[in-house]
């Protein structure tokens, strides 16, 4: 999935560089070398979402909590309630290419994953590094994650609902002229 996103992306990108001279910020930062999944969805995957999440669900709910769990812990919350937002998100999305009815999947997918990340920041927390996976470990760890959950969860109402056929009919289409 990433590569494909990546190519789409870059393809897209060409002529707006070209005929516009505008450079587009960047999606993706080599998510395949994240080493949690806090660095995963932080710092490496979608990147223009996580631009947008954070001041607007994160950074409030994160100030909000700190009167309720103290400023330490405070992220926490703010982690699952941006993962939900996330998902509720996604599932506008999904219904809006198969006008179908959501599943919520893709939602428990962002749930499941706001779980891991604000359990990740606690342990984090109360280890204080005494104990941390080198990135031989921890790296595979968080790709095998993503990639599981994402078949368990993401995409099956996609696959159901034939968006993938969809979209290689839709390429097919774009490509008959050449």
């Amino acid at each position: 999935m990433y590569l494909q996103l990546e190519l789409v992306l870059a393809i897209s990108a060409t002529p707006a560089r070209a005929l516009f001279g505008f450079e587009l910020e960047p999606q993706f930062n080599e998510p395949y070398l994240a080493t949690s999944l806090q660095d995963f969805w932080g710092r490496r995957w979608n990147l223009m979402v996580t631009s947008i999440l954070r001041p607007t669900v994160y950074y409030p709910t994160r100030q909000f909590s700190k009167r309720l769990f103290g400023p330490a812990w405070s992220s926490l919350p703010a982690v699952i309630a941006t993962f939900v937002v996330s998902g509720w998100m996604h599932e506008v999305i999904y219904f809006y290419i198969t006008r179908v009815s959501p599943t919520w999947e893709v939602t428990w997918f962002f749930v499941l994953h706001g779980i891991c990340v604000a359990i990740e920041v606690a342990l984090k927390k109360a280890v204080k590094d005494r104990w941390p996976l080198h990135r031989a470990i921890s790296g595979p760890l968080v790709v095998v994650f993503a990639g599981v959950t994402a078949v368990w969860l993401f995409f099956p109402q996609l696959i159901r609902n034939r968006v993938d056929e969809q979209v290689i009919w839709e390429c097919s289409i774009l490509a008959l002229p050449f």
